[in-house]
């Protein structure tokens, strides 16, 4: 499944699977419990391929953040936690990301990252 069906929902934990249109917005089911849910065009929504991290030179798209992740891991979850310390999280990133903007990417993105990471390969949807 490609990166352009994947949603993350503004307030809601985890990401969603885009299911159909609706007039008012579309409906959306959650990776982590299967349940769906109605959202709306008022809702804050990103799709996964339309988000990039920032490096020193451009902005590298999250699908490529996901394959070097996933060549580090070896097609498994990641070896570091989304609860570690903030050094942690940065020192693992900047073994995946070696030139990313430490002024403009902050602990929390790296845990959303990495949380997302290992709920797209729990689901086998890593290869885009």
């Amino acid at each position: 499944m490609s990166l352009d069906k994947v949603l993350a929902i503004g307030g809601k934990p985890g990401l969603y699977k885009l299911i159909a249109q609706t007039r008012g917005g579309f409906v959306a089911e959650s990776l982590i419990d299967n349940k769906r849910l109605s959202v709306s065009v008022q809702q804050n929504v990103s799709i996964l391929s339309e988000i990039a991290i920032y490096t020193l030179t451009e902005e590298v798209p999250l699908k490529q953040v996901f394959n070097n992740i996933k060549e580090k891991e070896n097609g498994e979850q990641t070896s570091v936690g989304s609860k570690e310390s903030k050094d942690k999280l940065e020192e693992y990133f900047f073994n995946v990301l070696p030139d990313y903007d430490e002024d403009r990417v902050y602990a929390s993105d790296i845990k959303k990252v990495l949380q997302w990471y290992n709920l797209l390969q729990k689901h086998n949807m890593l290869d885009f």
